[in-house]
């Protein structure tokens, strides 16, 4: 099964997709990053959270109902309807979003935490799948890539909410009560002009496998087993520098919330907006070439986030750091920009969002681990540069993987 993209109308409507879905991606983050960036505000005003560990475990569980949810949503929008999935999955997490900003005991915060990530682990793996549904070979790398920019800007806003925790007048609870707002409003209109692409809708019973055929027919796949490794290892450090910077910075260098939140994030997340605009074009540009055009391209970024995380580790400044932050969200871009479209090449388009679940549940599992390790580790006083040096040297291992992947061709499209 294949979308014609050649007529103008459909390639304006696949693109169309991907516009209606970046304010979505970039809530996505925008509503996970704000936390990070505002834990003093929120530890201050919560005693009972009481340690870093505590605040580890609290980011870890949100991770891990995350990831135990995600493969059930892939194959909810594998099954049924991507677009039913996204506008769902958006309109719950925002309602949770608005109930964060009301919690006053750890307890609470950490069952609005866990809400978030049921809610939250529906949108990634449909809304993925349902870019590569609509653009197909030529465009994929870069629709991606256009999306997962939202992202950026979504931890890039998040990074400024320690500013809005620090203003009187405002707090970190307003800023958790308007971005939940804004969220539920925005799904109403995203459901009437979103669509599933005709390939989703034109699916026979018969494609759609039953779970235990999707899992059997995924875990029995040496590729896709290599791309979920491949997947994980990297997040192990992407977790920690997304959640952990701003306190990180904060600490080592003696700034204050606000001005961390910012360094934590806009620098590195503008960097990965270019690797993900480098890297689609790139990946969509070999692609015409060699079969292998978009894993060599993530190679490539994973080559340079290696070296990143080391730097940050061992950073002797607040400028040294950010721009070994700069060189991971470069590298980072490259990588995040050809996953789904790495994996469209080594199984069907009715497992892609399966496909991508089941990713996400063993990525993000391992970050929540790391995330919580990361607070222990912390509480412990372990040096920055060894648990970094443990970071880098998983991503090493990781190029080894992403290079020993084998794309297949796929009947049911062209790529």
């Amino acid at each position: 099964m294949s979308i014609a993209l050649e007529s103008p109308t459909m390639s304006r409507t696949a693109w169309l997709v991907v516009v209606l879905l970046m304010p979505v991606a970039l809530l996505n983050y925008l509503d996970r990053q704000m936390l990070a960036a505002m834990q003093a505000s929120v530890m201050a005003d919560i005693p009972t959270i009481g340690s870093d560990a505590n605040w580890g475990f609290m980011l870890g569980q949100f991770k891990w109902v995350y990831a135990f949810l995600s493969p059930i949503g892939g194959y909810l929008a594998d099954r049924f309807s991507r677009r039913f999935t996204i506008c769902g999955s958006l309109f719950v997490w925002s309602g949770v979003t608005w109930w964060t900003g009301q919690v006053a005991t750890y307890n609470e915060l950490l069952w609005t935490r866990s809400l978030m990530g049921i809610s939250e682990a529906f949108y990634i793996p449909a809304a993925l799948a349902l870019i590569a549904d609509y653009h197909v070979g030529s465009t994929r790398s870069r629709a991606v890539g256009l999306h997962q920019m939202a992202i950026y800007c979504g931890v890039i806003a998040g990074g400024f909410a320690g500013h809005v925790a620090d203003e009187p007048g405002l707090g970190w609870r307003f800023t958790f009560d308007a971005c939940g707002i804004v969220g539920m409003i925005y799904a109403v209109p995203l459901a009437f002009y979103l669509r599933d692409a005709p390939t989703s809708q034109a699916k026979t019973n018969m494609s759609r496998p039953t779970p235990l055929r999707a899992a059997q027919e995924l875990v029995t796949n040496v590729s896709f087993i290599l791309l979920v490794l491949y997947f994980t290892l990297p997040a192990l450090a992407g977790w920690v520098v997304r959640d952990w910077m701003p306190s990180i910075l904060k600490r080592e260098f003696g700034i204050g919330q606000g001005e961390a939140g910012v360094a934590a994030t806009l620098y590195w997340q503008v960097a990965a907006i270019l690797g993900a605009f480098v890297g689609g074009w790139l990946a969509d540009t070999w692609m015409r070439r060699s079969e292998r055009g978009r894993i060599l391209v993530s190679a490539i970024g994973m080559g340079l986030i290696v070296p990143a995380i080391f730097g940050v580790g061992n950073a002797g400044t607040l400028g040294v750091a950010i721009a070994f932050l700069m060189l991971f969200g470069l590298g980072w871009g490259f990588f995040d920009c050809n996953n789904m479209p790495i994996l469209s090449q080594i199984v069907r388009p009715e497992l892609r969002a399966t496909g991508y679940g089941i990713m996400n549940l063993v990525s993000i599992s391992c970050g929540g681990l790391a995330d919580w390790g990361f607070g222990v580790m912390r509480d412990r006083a372990v040096p920055l540069n060894v648990i970094f040096g443990i970071f880098a040297s998983a991503a090493i291992v990781s190029i080894v993987l992403v290079l020993l992947i084998q794309p297949r061709t796929l009947h049911s499209e062209k790529e």
